[in-house]
C-alpha cells in the first residue's frame, strides 16, 4: 500500500490559492456541478457510503450528522465551518485554508445546496491573519466567477460565505463555544441538549463541520461514496491529513490512506523518516494535547479509527507528536497541563481547579517532593475531571496523563524515588536555575 495518497491536498502548493481559473483547470467545481443534478438525499447517501468520520477530532459520522439536520423542518439553516485549529501539534487545516481555500468553499457551497442554506460562516483562528486575507480573496473571486453569491452557476441558488475571526481561545474549538463566539457572546460551551442541529447559530438549525471534513465533500460527490471508501479501510473511508512534529526527521503535513501503521507514519522515508541523531523512540502523542499517548508496543497498530480506538489510542485531529528517549514523561505532562490551565474557560470547577492540582502534583514529582498519597489524589483527580467536567476540554485534559500512567507507570515510581530516567528532573537545568 502506498504511504501517500492525495485526494484533498493535491492542489496544495501547485495552484494559486485564490485563483478560480487555476482551481477549475485542476478539476475544481466539478463536484458542485454534479451536486446540482442530485437531490439532497442522494448527496447525503453518498456521504454515508463514504464513511466520512469527522476530521476535527470527534470522529462522528458526517453522513449521519447531515441526515439529522435534513430531517429538521425549521428554516433558515446555517453552515458553519470550524477552522479554529487551536490544538497543539495540529496544522493540517492551515494547509487547506492557505493553499486550497476554494476546495473548502466548494464543499461549503455543496452543503448549502443540500440544506437550502443561503449563509455559511467559517470561524478562522485569530492567529491566521494572513490566511484570512487569502481566504477572503478566494471568496471574492468565486463570487466574481459565478461560483458563489447570487445565482450560483446559473442555478438560481444563492449562497454567501462570511469569515469570522477567533481571538485565540482554545475552548472555541468546541462547537457550541464557537457558535457563542460568532454571536458575540463569551466563548463558553452550551448545555446540550438541545443539540446544535436543532438549536445552533442564532438558535436555528446548524451544521458544524471541520475544515478537512468539508474539503472531502467535493471528492465524495464527484467520485461517489463507494469509491471514496475504497481509498481507506472498511471502517474509515478515504484519507487523513496527519501532522508530524517533535523528534522526527521529516516534520510536516502528509495525506495518508487509512490502513498504514503508526510505525509507517513515524519511520517510513516518505513520511516521518524516523528519529534524528540515532535516538530511540520513547512515546508519541496522538491527536493533540487532548489525545492519548502511546509507546513502542503499539507502533504496529493500523492507523484507522477503529484499530486505534481498540488499542486505547485515537486519530483525533491527526497530530502525531514524536518524543525521543531524552524526554521525561513527567516534564512533558507538566507542559500539557500548563496548556490546559491557560486555556480552561473557568466555567466548571473540575476543569478549572483540577488542572491546577494536577500541575502541583507533577511539580512535586519533578522536584522529588511527592508521596504515595499524591498518587492516590492524582488518580482521583483524573476520574473526577473525566466524569464531571462540563465540556470536552476538561474531560480530555487528563487523557495524556491517564495513558502515561498506563504505559509509563514505572517512571512515576522512579520520580517518587527521586530518579528521572531522562535525567531532566532533579538537576539545576531541570529547575531552570
Amino acid at each position: 500500500m502506498s504511504k501517500i495518497n492525495k485526494l484533498i491536498s493535491n492542489n496544495c502548493g501547485v495552484i494559486r490559492p485564490d485563483s478560480v481559473e487555476d482551481y477549475v483547470k485542476a478539476g475544481g467545481y466539478e463536484g458542485l456541478k454534479k451536486a446540482f443534478t442530485m437531490k439532497p438525499e442522494e448527496i447525503i447517501d453518498e456521504v454515508k457510503k463514504a464513511k466520512l468520520l469527522g476530521r476535527g477530532g470527534a470522529a462522528y459520522p458526517a453522513g449521519s450528522k447531515w441526515e439529522q439536520l435534513l430531517e429538521i423542518p425549521e428554516f433558515p439553516k446555517y453552515i458553519v465551518i470550524n477552522a479554529d485549529e487551536g490544538e497543539p501539534g495540529t496544522f493540517k487545516d492551515k494547509i487547506l485554508l492557505a493553499q486550497d481555500p476554494l476546495r473548502v468553499i466548494e464543499g461549503m457551497t455543496i452543503a448549502g445546496h443540500v440544506f437550502n442554506s443561503h449563509d455559511g460562516y467559517i470561524y478562522i483562528r485569530g492567529e491566521y491573519r494572513a490566511i484570512q486575507r487569502v481566504f477572503q480573496s478566494a471568496i471574492d473571486n468565486a463570487v466574481k466567477a459565478g461560483y458563489l453569491g447570487k445565482n450560483v452557476m446559473g442555478t438560481g441558488f444563492e449562497f454567501n460565505i462570511h469569515i469570522m475571526t477567533g481571538a485565540g481561545a482554545y475552548v472555541c474549538g468546541e462547537n457550541s463555544a464557537l457558535l457563542n463566539s460568532i454571536e458575540g457572546k463569551a466563548g463558553r460551551p452550551r448545555i446540550k441538549p438541545p443539540h446544535l442541529a436543532e438549536v445552533g447559530l442564532f438558535l436555528l438549525p446548524t451544521l458544524v463541520n471541520n475544515v478537512e471534513s468539508i474539503a472531502n465533500i467535493p471528492t465524495i460527490v464527484l467520485e461517489g461514496g463507494d469509491k471514496y471508501l475504497s481509498y481507506g479501510t472498511k471502517d474509515s473511508g478515504g484519507t487523513k491529513l496527519i501532522c508530524l512534529s517533535g523528534n522526527v526527521a521529516n516534520r510536516g503535513v502528509y495525506e495518508i490512506p487509512f490502513g498504514i501503521s503508526l510505525r509507517d507514519a513515524i519511520y517510513d522515508p516518505e513520511l516521518g523518516g524516523g528519529i534524528p541523531n540515532g535516538k530511540k523512540l520513547k512515546f508519541y502523542h496522538l491527536g493533540g494535547q487532548s489525545g492519548p499517548i502511546g509507546g513502542e508496543a503499539q507502533l504496529d497498530t493500523t492507523y484507522c479509527y477503529k484499530a486505534l480506538r481498540n488499542a486505547g489510542l485515537s486519530v483525533g485531529s491527526g497530530a502525531i507528536v514524536v518524543m525521543d528517549e531524552d524526554v521525561c514523561v513527567i516534564d512533558y505532562l507538566k507542559g500539557v497541563t500548563e496548556f490546559f490551565i491557560h486555556e480552561s474557560c473557568g466555567k466548571c470547577t473540575p476543569c478549572r481547579e483540577g488542572n491546577k492540582q494536577i500541575y502541583a502534583i507533577l511539580c512535586r514529582l519533578s522536584e522529588g517532593e511527592a508521596s504515595q498519597d499524591d498518587m492516590v489524589i492524582l488518580r482521583r483527580l483524573i476520574d473526577t475531571m473525566t466524569n464531571a467536567s462540563f465540556c470536552g476540554l476538561g474531560q480530555a485534559a487528563a487523557v495524556a496523563l491517564n495513558t502515561c500512567w498506563k504505559h509509563f507507570k514505572s517512571e512515576f515510581e522512579d520520580h517518587l524515588n527521586k530518579k528521572c530516567p531522562a535525567q531532566v528532573c532533579f538537576t539545576e537545568q531541570g529547575r531552570g536555575e
